[in-house]
């Protein structure tokens, strides 16, 4: 028998690992069953090249066991193994150079939990919930077992074991403040959660199922005990795409979100080896328009181990409302496998993500358009986001980002200029894109858009203000104006004007009189000269602040726009019979009661008319009509 001091240059090595990553203690069960995976596949790839002369890698498996009465957890796996010599050599010489200064910088620090990857020692994350450990390992090579125990001290002892299998079994003595792990459910969570896809099997206990046999008349079945194994070692995202069917993808979207009941609307295969590994499925869910339940449904993975749900910083912003699996070795993480660290690679990798999400959209559009026209409403707001967030995205997402009418019509963005051109281009030669944001709240400004011969198109997102204000800084001579932003005459200015049927004398005393009756504190009158069939009183919001305050919702705009209180301009047609009517009564109580009921015909259009005034309202019009 052995005995001896780990090699480290501290001796409080073991305090500081369960100092520093107890608030991440559970991924001791990843990092140890990933060690077991690593000896497994090490193992496969000697006999792949006939360097295990003689040994036969059969069908290997990872085995979890409780022992919940002897306070012990077994992990065994069926790998290379390690002789005595390899035992002294990666477990007992930790590689933890700078570790006094280490400790001296975050003495006060209990937060740092990427301490164990700085300084590779996934194997003593064991020591954070156990009192002891042990290692009985046989190596592949015709060498005695070797077995290892260390109490969480810097000593050690080594000695030769009887074990006559090869691979290698951990044993955990599991300590006081860590016997949830002794818990069958806590245990399978977290293989459920970290190691559902590893590629060697992991058995985790037995379970029953029915077995027929004979057939016919002599068919019966009888309950077998099997193995119970706990993951997928060959997840959809590991094989090729041309060995994959529809119903594949959509079985392994149903793997990954059993609590999903909505089918993906489509997939994107990642699949890249060069300059980068990286792997993966990405799913298009549908989507709401509520942008803050969306997030954290990519799983990260690295070699098919678990890492993380949040991968931002990987995926790029506008893409972590999709769901689904990215995999790669080359994303450089600590040995918790849970922080990032500085690397090119990322940004390499967050650019092939944009660039194959981008042209994956573009052939869908240019395979079945009418197929996509109907999917965009559920996948607007990525598109929008991307086009807002990333350059490179807003260049590709010209040939397929739609805009549709208030009709259901879809144009690109080429073909809406060709489409509008010649209708609403105004005398400044400004192309005028007419939208409503709500088609019933707004129907009377797109009924007379439309009686006008104006398209007016449906823009409803959260973040169409932003992208509005991009498209309007990025192209030449095109500006969006909601449709209830003031009157049509004004927003799309011809050459031709009207001339008004009221003097100057009698406009100005008409808003002498409307200013009197209508509360200039939330209202500003202009007194406008329209068509005579356009409405008397019509209320609107100015683009630039209605459109300022919506930015600042969601992110952006002006600097306290979202606190500024409503106003609205009351645009009065003079060439309308109404308008010369009030003007012309001549009794005071009457005239008040045209103004107001005018008003508040204005205000139910834009569904501005509630409560006390909105019953007054009503009382008012039995009035008149009696």
């Amino acid at each position: 028998m052995t005995t001896g001091n780990i090699n480290v240059s501290v001796e409080n090595i073991f305090p500081l690992i369960k100092k520093f990553l107890y608030s991440d203690h559970e991924i001791f069960l990843r990092e140890l069953i990933s060690n077991a995976t690593d000896a497994t596949l090490k193992l496969k790839h000697l006999t792949n090249i006939g360097e295990a002369k003689g040994v036969e890698y059969g069908n290997p498996l990872i085995e979890v066991k409780i022992d919940k009465e002897g306070k012990k957890l077994h992990i065994l796996d069926q790998g290379v193994g390690m002789t005595a010599e390899e035992v002294q050599k990666y477990i007992n010489e930790v590689a933890f150079s700078g570790a006094e200064e280490f400790l001296e910088k975050y003495k006060d620090s209990a937060k740092d939990s990427g301490i164990i990857g700085h300084f590779g020692l996934g194997f003593y994350s064991a020591f954070m919930v156990a009192d002891k450990v042990e290692i009985i390992t046989k190596s592949y090579l015709d060498a005695p077992a070797a077995h290892w125990t260390c109490d969480g001290s810097p000593q050690y002892t080594l000695e030769e074991a009887d074990r006559k299998e090869r691979g290698t079994e951990i044993i955990l003595h599991i300590n006081g403040e860590s016997e949830e792990f002794l818990e069958e459910s806590r245990i399978r969570e977290l293989l459920v959660k970290y190691n559902k896809f590893m590629p060697v099997p992991i058995k985790f206990g037995t379970r029953e199922e029915t077995k027929t046999s004979g057939e016919g008349e002599e068919a019966k079945e009888e309950k077998v005990t099997v193995d119970n194994i706990i993951n997928n070692p060959e997840p959809a995202w590991t094989r090729q795409p041309a060995d994959l069917k529809d119903e594949d993808y959509k079985s392994f979207y149903r793997e990954l979100y059993p609590m999903q009941f909505e089918e993906p609307l489509f997939h994107i295969h990642l699949n890249v080896d060069y300059p980068f590994h990286l792997t993966g499925i990405l799913y298009f869910p549908k989507l709401s328009n509520d942008l803050n339940l969306q997030k954290d449904k990519i799983q990260l993975y690295q070699n098919q181990v678990f890492v993380t749900d949040n991968v931002e910083g990987i995926v790029p912003e506008f893409l972590t409302m999709l769901r689904g699996v990215i995999d790669s070795p080359d994303i450089p993480l600590n040995v918790s496998r849970s922080y990032l660290q500085a690397d090119s690679n990322v940004k390499k990798i967050s650019n092939y993500i944009t660039r194959k999400v981008a042209d994956k959209l573009k052939s869908l559009f240019n395979e079945n358009r009418e197929e996509f026209e109907k999917k965009w409403d559920d996948i607007k707001v990525v598109i929008e986001y991307g086009m807002l967030s990333e350059d490179k995205f807003f260049e590709k997402a010209e040939k397929f980002a739609l805009y549709p009418t208030v009709d259901g019509e879809y144009f690109t963005f080429d073909e809406l200029q060709e489409r509008l051109k010649e209708k609403q281009t105004d005398k400044d030669n400004k192309l005028v894109i007419l939208y409503a944001s709500d088609k019933e709240a707004q129907h009377p400004y797109i009924t007379e858009a439309k009686e006008r011969g104006y398209d007016v198109l449906l823009l409803d997102s959260p973040i169409v203000s932003h992208l509005m204000q991009k498209l309007e800084t990025s192209k030449d001579n095109i500006s969006f104006a909601r449709v209830d932003a003031d009157s049509l005459d004004n927003l799309i200015k011809k050459d031709e004007e009207q001339v008004s049927k009221l003097n100057d004398d009698e406009k100005e005393e008409l808003k002498k009189e409307l200013e009197e009756v209508i509360p200039t504190e939330k209202f500003t009158v202009q007194l406008e000269a329209l068509d005579s069939n356009a409405s008397p009183f019509v209320i609107t919001q100015p683009e630039f602040m209605r459109r300022m305050k919506e930015m600042s919702a969601t992110g952006g705009g002006m600097f306290g726009m979202g606190n500024m209180p409503e106003m609205y301009n009351l645009v009065v047609n003079t060439n309308h019979e109404l308008v010369g009517k009030i003007l012309s009564t001549k009794t005071k109580a009457k005239k008040e009661r045209l103004i107001k009921q005018s008003l508040d015909l204005a205000r139910l259009s834009q569904g501005l008319l509630k409560g006390e005034e909105l019953t007054n309202f009503v009382k008012r019009s039995y009035d008149l009509i009696k």
